[in-house]
């Protein structure tokens, strides 16, 4: 995908009202210049979560979430960040900037959309003429809205259905096929790959078919389920089977539950259990688990109890281990030999199954539970052998509260490290600045504070600055900001903001950001011109006092007195 260029991204954030963005989907109450609510991102009671609609970006100080209205659109709607940038520009009219081998790309995949979405609306079409596929439904009790709610179809018996119907010229055969409705036999000849199956469409994040899985209606017609292979729109270890239709029904999901086949989450929506997820024929991927917790903070997997279910168990947890940021739980829950949620919900139904999910596992129990399956905890070589099997693995855990507790769980069960000293804490080797010992802010501070909350200010400062040179905290911050907002003079407060997203200054830039400040632009201006002067001032006393020590200690050469002399006389002209 092309890059698209900075001034477009500056452009689109300027003409964006993000009030109203996020006020579409989450209720604003106006205080003062700003907007709060009740933070959309974490649970809480009262508000914390604040908007700005001068400096184009929203902050929460329960949970530290912020940014601009792409990243809100971002993490509320869970799109893409090319999928929130058409979606603003198209907010805004403003069509987004691609070159001629990216439009000719973009309209390729077009048209893949359009023969899968083809092919969708013609499996349903057939599930409307199939006796035999809707009796099978019934049969399973699938109702007519859930039908249509997940758009099952039927792929009719024989090889030439669908190509029959939509194959309609050479172009549209290559795009089926690409699309990966076709096969091939060893003469070449082309043929349906989905055969008298229930079909059940597979939507990516904008709820555009991507791809098909198929169940036989019969158990002894070939395999029990068949997917689409991988193509350029479909990868299976990064989609998820009902996840648009999570998105749809769920204005917030709290939870997504993780299960194995197309029935299951079809059955769990019927009876109402409405966050049912399922990975395609394959393991937990690192991928599937990022997608997860990116949609919702509680991610419960739900498995077979026997040793195939245990197995992948353990391969979804080593996949979600590296993501339990804080904030984010997993848990295990084992059904009953021969059950499958599907089965289980039928029976039960939604709130016997909703007590199972209450009862599931954690994952730091699951943890302990499966690494000491075989271990003698009762010796020391076997707590020795605990510490060495999960050492590694929780290792790659986050830095956080989480990963404290399950070493210090670790070391409550074999003794190892658990009376060790937590990590010394990183120094912090780029604060923004520091107030002096009178607790005026410093110059520095200062400058930095004026910059986000009108980053345009920058441009009344001229490269290069002087001051660059000075010896203080938050120096080499200050001169950074400046130059981004040369490099974009229309920046906004947000999008300055967002430069600094993975790196340790940016708690306290999103504290100086969200700080009161009297006054009004041009008090700013002059405020900040002259903390400039002031640092000039700075430097040249700095440089004097160096050559002053200098001469004292070694002496000066006739260069150095000539620029003592020359600075001296400047410190008086200032």
């Amino acid at each position: 995908m092309a890059r698209i260029p900075d001034a477009f991204i500056d452009e689109l954030l300027a003409r964006t009202d993000i009030v109203e963005v996020i006020s579409t989907r989450v209720p604003l109450k106006r205080q003062g210049k700003e907007y709060s609510a009740c933070c959309p991102f974490h649970d809480e009671r009262s508000p914390s979560f604040t908007v700005s609609p001068t400096k184009q970006f929203y902050h929460c100080f329960g949970c530290g979430a912020h940014g601009t209205a792409l990243s809100f659109l971002m993490n509320y709607d869970r799109l893409e960040f090319l999928d929130a940038v058409e979606e603003l520009a198209r907010r805004n009219g403003m069509e987004v900037p691609r070159e001629t081998q990216q439009r000719n790309q973009d309209n390729d995949t077009r048209d893949l959309f359009g023969a899968l979405e083809a092919a969708a609306r013609f499996f349903q079409r057939q599930l409307e003429g199939s006796d035999k596929a809707r009796a099978y439904l019934d049969g399973r009790g699938v109702d007519a809205a859930t039908r249509a709610q997940f758009a099952i179809g039927y792929a009719p018996d024989g090889f030439s259905a669908l190509k029959d119907a939509l194959g309609t010229d050479e172009r549209r055969m290559k795009l089926l096929d690409r699309a990966g409705l076709f096969s091939k036999n060893d003469r070449g000849h082309t043929y349906d790959k989905f055969r008298d199956r229930v079909m059940f469409p597979i939507y990516d994040r904008r709820g555009r078919v991507i791809a098909f899985g198929g169940r036989v209606l019969q158990k002894d017609d070939g395999p029990k389920y068949l997917n689409s292979p991988e193509t350029a729109l479909f990868h299976k270890g990064r989609e998820l089977y009902g996840l648009w239709q999570v998105r749809q029904a769920n204005q917030k999901i709290a939870r997504l539950i993780v299960v194995e086949g197309y029935m299951d989450v079809v059955s769990l929506f019927q009876f109402g259990v409405k966050q049912a997820v399922a990975t395609l024929g394959t393991a937990t991927t690192p991928d599937h688990a990022e997608l997860l917790f990116r949609n919702a903070p509680d991610v419960y997997f739900c498995f077979d109890g026997d040793a195939a279910g245990q197995r992948a168990a353990w391969r979804a947890l080593e996949s979600v281990l590296p993501r339990m940021k804080d904030g984010r739980q997993a848990f295990f829950l084992f059904l009953p030999d021969g059950e499958d949620p599907d089965t289980i919900v039928r029976q039960e139904g939604a709130a016997a199954f909703d007590a199972r999910l209450q009862q599931a596992m954690p994952l730091s129990e699951f943890f302990f539970q499966e690494l000491g399956k075989d271990i003698r905890l009762s010796t020391l070589d076997g707590k020795a052998r605990l510490a060495e099997r999960a050492r590694p693995l929780l290792a790659q855990i986050p830095d956080g509260a989480f990963g404290d507790l399950m070493r210090q769980r670790l070391g409550e069960i074999t003794g190892v490290g658990a009376a060790s000293a937590p990590p010394p804490a990183r120094p912090a080797s780029r604060a923004p600045a520091h107030r002096s010992a009178n607790n005026k802010p410093s110059l520095v501070r200062s400058a930095i504070v004026y910059l986000l909350h009108k980053p345009s200010l920058a441009l009344a400062l001229q490269p290069p600055h002087a001051f660059a040179g000075l010896r203080l905290p938050g120096i080499e911050l200050l001169v950074e900001l400046l130059d981004i907002v040369h490099t974009r003079p229309d920046i906004t407060t947000g999008v300055l903001l967002e430069h600094f997203a993975e790196r340790e200054e940016l708690p306290h830039l999103q504290k100086l950001a969200m700080q009161e400040l009297p006054g009004d632009e041009n008090i700013w201006q002059a405020e900040l011109l002259d903390a400039a002067h002031q640092m000039e001032k700075q430097l040249l006393q700095q440089r004097i006092d160096e050559l002053q020590v200098k001469q004292r200690n070694i002496g000066l050469d006739e260069a150095d007195k000539y620029e003592l002399r020359a600075l001296l006389q400047a410190r008086v002209a200032r």
